[in-house]
């Protein structure tokens, strides 16, 4: 890049004072475009969720007896959450208890005439229908048995219903209800966000897919994250997350009303710094082969289009409509049409040129 000096009038005065003031034309800056690789940093909207966020509800109803959690809390999969009254499971288990006991006294005496009266059948003292009757009796009374044990089982399971623990380990959210009151499987307690890893989700354009997919990118699940460059994410505060995501997951089709493609990016999260809901910006770094980087400031603006100043061989310039790529850097664009490379073009002051305005000079020359 060469870069030369701001047109302006510089005013100078001799060291006694006596001279006349001389005005030097200087040069505006410039720089000559070239081609280059570079990799730009595409930003996206994006909002955050727990890889497994769990809405957490009862499988039973009954009184609320007690909260074991507050709202933000840190738990671990299988902590306590919640504690149903288990009075009446915990009848209910009894009751399927005596139950079981009582079928399996019925199935042993059962089995003792149904013994007995094979034994006596197979020496001809009692009659067919006496043997068989006998043992029906036994069938019937082992099937209660096993009734009553899937009663108990039932029973069991219900009660433990009652005492509500976290499926995954993460964090707890908004908590709903207070002690006492009544829930059902139809009430909503809270959620818990499995925060050990964060997923980011984002709509990626379908222009952005298609250059993402000439540099190898794929929506296939077993290859996405081990071809995924390393996603950044920023907060919307403006700092960066110290650690890097990947890729994880993606549709394989393209929405035709908005034109793009849902993309979730991971990131690990052993801190708990990232929230299931934060909202802020993916950073994709996208890598671009040979293509033309000029200042912003170079560009000039009107209304609907975008220009540039190109110095001609006789140092004047003459306007050329360019069209750019933002890269996000807040300095740059890519120049997409309009610009060849070795094409000089103003760029500090080009708002201020005309067409056919000179814009080099030579230099003053140095007072001996």
């Amino acid at each position: 890049m060469t870069w030369a000096m701001m047109l302006g009038a510089v005013v100078g005065l001799t060291a006694c004072g006596g001279e006349l003031p001389q005005a030097t034309m200087t040069s505006y800056k410039t720089v000559t475009v070239k081609k280059e690789d570079i990799t730009v940093p595409i930003k996206f909207s994006a909002k955050l969720k727990g890889e497994t966020d769990v809405t957490i509800t009862p499988q039973v109803s009954g009184q609320l007896m007690r909260i074991c959690v507050t709202e933000g809390d840190q738990v671990k999969k299988g902590q306590v959450l919640f504690v149903i009254d288990q009075r009446d499971a915990q009848l209910e288990l009894e009751s399927a208890q005596a139950n079981l006991q009582a079928a399996i006294a019925q199935e042993n005496s059962a089995k003792i005439e149904y013994e007995s009266n094979k034994n006596l059948y197979e020496k001809k003292i009692v009659s067919k229908y006496t043997f068989e009757t006998a043992q029906n009796s036994y069938e019937q009374a082992k099937a209660s048995v096993i009734q009553y044990r899937a009663q108990v089982n039932r029973a069991k399971v219900n009660l433990g219903y009652c005492t509500i623990t976290a499926p995954v380990t993460g964090s707890i959210g908004d908590i709903t209800v207070r002690t006492g009151d009544q829930v059902s499987p139809s009430t909503y307690l809270t959620t818990v966000s499995g925060n050990a890893n964060m997923d980011a989700e984002f709509s990626l354009p379908e222009t952005i897919l298609s250059m993402m997919l000439s540099e190898g990118f794929s929506t296939d699940p077993s290859v996405l994250a081990k071809l995924s460059p390393e996603i950044g994410f920023i907060m919307k505060n403006g700092t960066e997350y110290e650690q890097k995501g990947k890729l994880t997951r993606a549709t394989g089709v393209v929405n035709a009303t908005t034109g793009t493609i849902s993309l979730k990016a991971t990131f690990p999260n052993p801190k708990g710094q990232l929230y299931s809901g934060m909202q802020g910006n993916i950073v994709i770094p996208l890598k671009e082969k040979a293509v033309m980087v000029i200042p912003q400031e170079a560009v000039v603006k009107l209304q609907d289009k975008q220009q540039v100043y190109k110095v001609q061989a006789d140092s004047t310039v003459t306007s050329v409509e360019v069209t750019t790529q933002d890269i996000y850097d807040g300095e740059h664009y890519i120049a997409l049409t309009g610009l060849n490379e070795g094409d000089k073009i103003v760029t500090v002051g080009a708002n201020n040129l005309h067409e056919g305005q000179k814009v080099l000079f030579p230099a003053a020359p140095e007072k001996k």
